[in-house]
Parts: C-alpha cells; structure tokens; sequence
C-alpha cells in the first residue's frame, strides 16, 4: 500500500487562489490519493485542499498596504513554518504570493523540504535582484510564461514552462452569445464590463475612479449597460461608492462571475493584475487602469524595467491595450479610452486576433504539465 503523497500550498489571494485549483486538479489525477493543506480558497477547498487559515489574510498589495499588516502576516507565516517543520509534507508549493512564499521556501528548502514555485515571480518586470533569493529558496520554478525558463538557467534554478492553467479552461472562441442570455442583454447592447480588482485595497484606491467613469461614460451614451463582477466578500465595500456615483445608472453586480462578464461584454475597463490576462484569453478589448498608496507607487516605479504593466501588453511586447496608471487614470481618460474601443469595430477585431494567438501559445494542459514537473522532483518522473 502506497503513502499518499502529502503536499502543503499557499495561495494568497483570489487570482492565486483560482490558479492552484486548476493545478490541484491536475495533482488530483496524478495522486488521487493526494493530502493538501496551507492556505488557500475555495476553489482550492473545491479540490480537497484544508485551509488552515483563509487565503484573504494574505491579499495585501503594495508597500504601505503590506506594512500595515505586517506583524499579523508575519505571525502567520511562522506558525505556518512551525507546523511544517513538525510534521514535513513531501512538497511544498508556492502560488504566487512571493514576498510570502519565498521566505518560508528559503526555510523548508534548508531543513530538506522540496519545493516549487508555481507563477515565476515579475522578475523581469522589476525588482530582478529577487533571482538570487529564489535560487535559494526554490527547487524547481513552474513558469506560465515561454520566455521564463531561460532567465532561470542563467542561475542554475531548475524552471518548467507549463503554459497559463486559464488558458486550457477557457474556450478559443469565447461564449458571447451565452454569456448575453444568462445577463439579459440583447445582442446589438453595447456592454462594458467594470472590474476595479479582487483586493480591498483595489477597491478603496481604483473603484471611486472607475465608478465616476461609468457615470461619465452614461451621461455621453446612455444606451450603454454596464456590468460589475465583485468578489462575494467586498460588495458591501463597494456599496457606498456605487451609491455616491452611480445611484441613477442601472449597473448589475455580479457576485463573482468576471469570466461571464468578460464574454458578454464588448470591452472591458479593468484593474491591471491576472484579471487582464484572462481579458485577453476571452478576446475582450480593455482599457488597464491602476491606482494604489503613492507611497507604495514611488517605490515601484523606481525598480520598474519596462514601460508595461499589463500582461497582455508584457506577451505582446507592445502597447496592444491602453493603460493608465495612478495620476493618468482619470475618468475623462478612461472614459475617452472605452469610447475609442467601442467606435472602431475593425481595431477590436484586429486586437481579438492577437489575442487568440496569445492564446494558443499559452494553452499547454498546464494542470498536467506542472504535475508531471512536481513528480520529477519528488523522484517519481
């Protein structure tokens, strides 16, 4: 009789979240036997996985943000340490989140725990120093992206390209028509989905602008429907803006359900993150717009390489989409943007195109790939 396999995950927030239930299932089919614990979701919780503590303790972006909760995080990643310490999984594996995971890798690694990092840390975005910290602290990097290997080899960092999990679960051809049913719309509205973020933070900084836009956006086109995918957890967040900015527009909040919106909608005014990436795999023209603690983006924008922040536009080596970040994130600019989008059908047809060569290039069974990578490294492949 075989020992399961016993694997310990973190995953810090809803992007991470959705990304480690898709590996999961992947696990799931190599190791149906499979024992999963840490931190994580509930689409992790979906696929078997025991959260010893919520993956929404851990959703903090930027400098500021980070040092306000700084003690609790802490506390949580060394009694996280602790536990695995004292009872050792085969694995670890770290879902995004690096400033978290990376640190408790370098500490698993050194008492003899395997781990992989699964979603390459923006190195070659900023902060590139990081590399030597993974070198210490990873055994074997997933990397969703095809130019990411190489940087690893540079310092002998055993690294795995397994395309991006969204891009095996959403379809080539994106279900508009469906999508329009299940929200009501007709086929000739014009429809803009609105997602200010997954974070709380995002919506405190981002959702006031986005909001004052739609309404911006209803006094020039009316006829125009907005939709609004929020996170469960932070709708009642969200309410007092949608009251001081939007209270004559007819906006429909979706709990959850970004993917709905995004097939349904013609373009997309979204928070730079993961959420622009799956934009791109439903082919869905947008406008990138990020705003966050000017503390936090002074510090960013000093180690910053490249002039892009979204991902679409970091694959395509180029402007494809407009992005609009901090004091340039006006509604009168976002505005202007979506209304570009939505009176020129032949650059929505062109950048749909792009997209679905993105796509392919990203759809690799990545579930099974990564799998197959973990097993190599506990001595199974």
């Amino acid at each position: 009789m075989t020992t399961p396999v016993k694997a310990a995950m973190v995953a810090g927030e809803t992007s991470g979240d959705l990304l480690a239930g898709l590996l999961l299932s992947g696990m799931r089919e190599q190791w149906p036997d499979l024992q999963t614990f840490g931190i994580g979701g509930p689409k992790m919780a979906a696929q078997g996985f025991e959260a010893w503590w919520p993956h929404e303790r851990l959703a903090v972006r930027g400098y500021v943000e980070v040092l306000r909760h700084y003690r609790e995080i802490l506390g949580i990643r060394r009694q996280l340490a602790k536990r695995l310490l004292d009872n050792p999984p085969d694995v670890f594996i770290g879902v995004d989140a690096p400033d978290f995971n990376l640190g408790l890798e370098a500490t698993l690694k050194k008492a003899g725990i395997k781990t992989v990092h699964f979603v390459s840390p923006s190195i070659w975005a900023w902060r590139g120093e990081r590399i030597h910290k993974i070198s210490a602290s990873v055994d074997h990097m997933l990397c969703l992206f095809p130019f990411e290997p190489a940087l690893y080899a540079q310092v002998g960092v055993p690294a795995t390209y397994v395309g991006h999990p969204l891009a095996d679960v959403i379809p080539l051809q994106p279900p508009r028509e469906a999508a329009r049913q299940a929200l009501g719309y007709q086929d000739n509205d014009q429809v803009v989905a609105v997602l200010p973020g997954s974070r709380a933070s995002e919506i405190d900084y981002i959702a006031p602008t986005f909001l004052q836009t739609v309404a911006m956006l209803h006094r020039q086109r009316p006829s125009l429907r907005f939709v609004l995918p929020v996170v469960p957890g932070l709708r009642a967040r969200l309410a007092p803006m949608l009251a001081a900015y939007c209270s004559h527009i007819d906006i429909q909040v979706l709990d959850g359900q970004s993917h709905t919106a995004l097939a349904a909608c013609d373009v997309t005014l979204i928070a730079s993150g993961t959420a622009t990436l799956e934009a791109a795999l439903f082919k869905c023209p947008m406008v990138i717009a990020y705003r966050m603690n000017p503390v936090s983006w002074f510090i960013m924008k000093r180690k910053g390489y490249q002039p892009w922040v979204g991902l679409p536009n970091i694959l395509a080596r180029e402007f494809l989409v407009p992005e609009r970040i901090q004091e340039k994130a006006t509604p009168a600019q976002l505005a202007r943007d979506v209304l570009d989008w939505l009176d020129q059908p032949a650059r929505r047809d062109n950048v749909a195109q792009r997209f679905l060569d993105m796509h392919h290039t990203l759809r690799c069974d990545t579930a099974r790939s990564a799998s197959a990578a973990i097993a190599k490294v506990l001595g199974q492949g």
